[in-house]
């Protein structure tokens, strides 16, 4: 029987083959999509594990704006649910995941800004 998939967007460093090697023990296929209503700012990483897996210090976070002509560009990937416990993990306490419906259409899970929202 098939696990149960989610579908996961990512603008970020989850869209990085070392980030998903060592996140999910795979490279993911993805599909590119954009989310409207969201701007990229960005947030400094302090969590050693995190940082290991990026190699970045600054990841970029989406932060909802309310405004349609703003947009978020990234892919979305079809993932289990296992591996989305895992991205809980990965995701900083910045983040908050939310369920997006995207240009595509599609309704998937995205990490955004947990406190931030412009007018």
């Amino acid at each position: 029987m098939k696990p149960k998939t989610e579908l996961l967007f990512s603008y970020g460093t989850l869209q990085m083959e070392k980030v998903q090697l060592e996140t999910y023990g795979r490279k993911l296929t993805g599909t590119k999509d954009a989310l409207s209503g969201y701007s990229l700012g960005e947030i400094e990483i302090k969590n050693q594990e995190v940082l290991l897996k990026s190699n970045l210090k600054f990841h970029p976070i989406a932060i909802k704006t309310n405004n349609i002509d703003n947009r978020v560009k990234g892919h979305v990937y079809e993932i289990t649910q296992e591996e989305l416990m895992e991205t809980d993990k990965y995701e900083v306490g910045n983040y908050k995941r939310v369920l997006e419906k995207f240009q595509s259409g599609k309704k998937a899970w995205v990490y955004v800004a947990k406190e931030f929202v412009y007018e």
